[in-house]
């Protein structure tokens, strides 16, 4: 940010705070309420932040101030999902909230950032709060008296120093007086461009470990990271392996696929956003779950193109992985529709993929016996272990509504690792013996599939029921079809033409 562009964004949040509405209760006195304030962390950012607490704390947030208050000598990374208000906390009220207490909680605090001006804007906020919010400063008092966020440092009345500091910046003699840092609190550290390189994200580390809490007398006082995880090898994801350290994750969506936030987002409106920007950025960005795009599966090699007439296959299987639950939370439901070439070549004519309900999996068997029409016979199957007896009394219902069963079968056979059966499937694509329907280019169950396909690798969170049905839907293919054509021929060093 320019000079400009950051007095810009100091008079917006001076506004902002300036402009902030306090409802007092008035049987409260200023005693009762301070008292209140100083027990109660929700009670406090709920009384003096209402321009910040649009919704009420989430039970991780309260958890982080709980701790660090009772933890004078806290090592804590909190790993937060974007949207969940780290920053607003851990580097804003949390500290504040310390301030007010009776004993002393710290001294000097370093607010540290992947860059300096990165660690001045929070230090702004900072600022903003105790110089500006009418009702902290009458209840506390506690103005900024020295400096000024622009000089990347300044000094209260109560005698709290705050010092803004860049990530790699040199730290050594940092001090006030006779007062080392005492509270650090390290936020967004890490970014895309440095993580690519992991020689500068251990660089980084050590400057974290070494320079950074160096300053501190012998580690007296608080040291916290807050982030979302943004790579596999960042300086988040390597500080949580060393020893002593509180760590505490928290995604969007908690273990059962319920918002962990849930006084402030809802299930639809996180869906709404998953579909939106795809699985792999919010697996990223709302996870904690970063992945390496086309670690097997190359966007390269997913290629689209014209389906031949129905009736020209050797073969079409309509394979379905319908997952345990039959709600929306839970795993996604796959069904894949293939055809096989006489000449050996896979197409993906039709694909269904997405986190719904048992009667909605149904209705995509009807809606392709209704594509089909007759054209040519389709094979159906689903692992003979999901064929229970739910399953099969929601086909028999439907399928009495419209007149007609599907003749669903069971895929019977004792199936190998998971992962080895999707992974086997990559050198169709790599080779270009699969071909992806390009009239279905934008439906959702080929999105769905495409975008889970490009974020499998080992030991991936991802989703992975789209890539297993079209595994199950090729097997059988293969099976039906064993023929001199078979694709896995040894020696063949490119595809012949559609």
């Amino acid at each position: 940010m320019t000079s400009k562009e950051l007095q810009k964004r100091w008079k917006a949040r001076v506004d902002e705070v300036q402009n902030a509405f306090f409802t007092l209760d008035s049987k409260n006195d200023i005693d009762s309420r301070v008292a209140r304030a100083r027990k109660d962390y929700a009670y406090f950012v709920e009384t003096y932040f209402p321009h910040l607490a649009k919704s009420k704390c989430g039970k991780f947030q309260l958890d982080a101030g709980k701790y660090l208050l009772k933890n004078k000598r806290a090592r804590a990374v909190f790993e937060w999902a974007r949207g969940h208000a780290k920053s607003t906390h851990v580097s804003l009220l949390i500290p504040m909230w310390l301030m007010i207490q009776e004993r002393k909680q710290f001294n000097m605090m370093v607010l540290v950032s992947k860059s300096e001006d990165a660690a001045v804007r929070l230090l702004s906020d900072l600022q903003a709060e105790l110089q500006f919010n009418a009702l902290f400063n009458h209840d506390f008092g506690d103005q900024p008296q020295t400096g000024s966020w622009e000089e990347g440092e300044f000094r209260t009345q109560g005698g709290f120093y705050f010092v803004a500091l860049g990530r790699g910046q040199s730290p050594r003699g940092l001090k006030d007086r006779s007062n080392r840092p005492d509270y650090i609190v390290i936020d967004d550290i890490d970014d895309d461009e440095m993580c690519r390189n992991e020689a500068r994200v251990d660089v980084a580390l050590d400057w974290l470990l070494t320079a950074l809490m160096g300053t501190m007398a012998m580690g007296r006082g608080r040291v916290t990271l807050v982030g979302n995880r943004i790579h596999k090898k960042s300086i988040l994801a390597k500080l949580v392996k060393r020893p002593n350290f509180y760590h505490t994750i928290i995604n969007a969506l908690d273990k059962k696929g319920l918002p962990s936030w849930k006084e402030n987002y809802t299930s639809n409106e996180i869906s709404e956003l998953r579909e939106t920007i795809g699985e792999r950025a919010f697996q990223k960005e709302y996870m904690n779950n970063p992945i390496e795009e086309g670690v097997i599966f190359q966007e390269k090699y997913i290629q689209f193109g014209k389906m031949l007439p129905l009736k020209k296959y050797a073969a079409i299987v309509c394979y379905t992985d319908p997952s345990f639950k039959s709600s929306t939370k839970n795993d996604f439901k796959a069904t894949m529709l293939l055809g096989k070439t006489k000449e050996g070549y896979y197409h993906l004519i039709k694909a269904y993929a997405d986190q719904t309900t048992v009667s909605n999996m149904v209705q995509w068997h009807y809606d392709i016996d209704d594509f089909v029409k007759g054209a040519t016979p389709v094979m159906y199957y689903m692992e003979a272990n999901f064929l229970q007896d739910l399953l099969l009394e929601e086909f028999k219902t439907f399928g009495a509504t419209v007149g007609h069963q599907i003749p669903v079968r069971g895929d019977k056979r004792k199936k190998p690792d998971k992962f080895a059966r999707i992974e086997a499937l990559q050198p169709l694509f790599e080779r270009g013996f699969f071909l992806f329907n390009e009239k279905e280019k934008d439906s959702q169950g080929m999105r769905v599939l495409i975008e889970q396909l490009l974020a499998f690798q080992k030991g991936s969170k991802v989703h992975d029921d789209a890539p297993d049905a079209l595994e199950g839907g090729v097997f059988l293919l293969q099976k039906r079809t064993a023929t001199k054509s078979n694709t896995y021929r040894v020696g063949r060093t490119s595809p012949r033409k559609f």
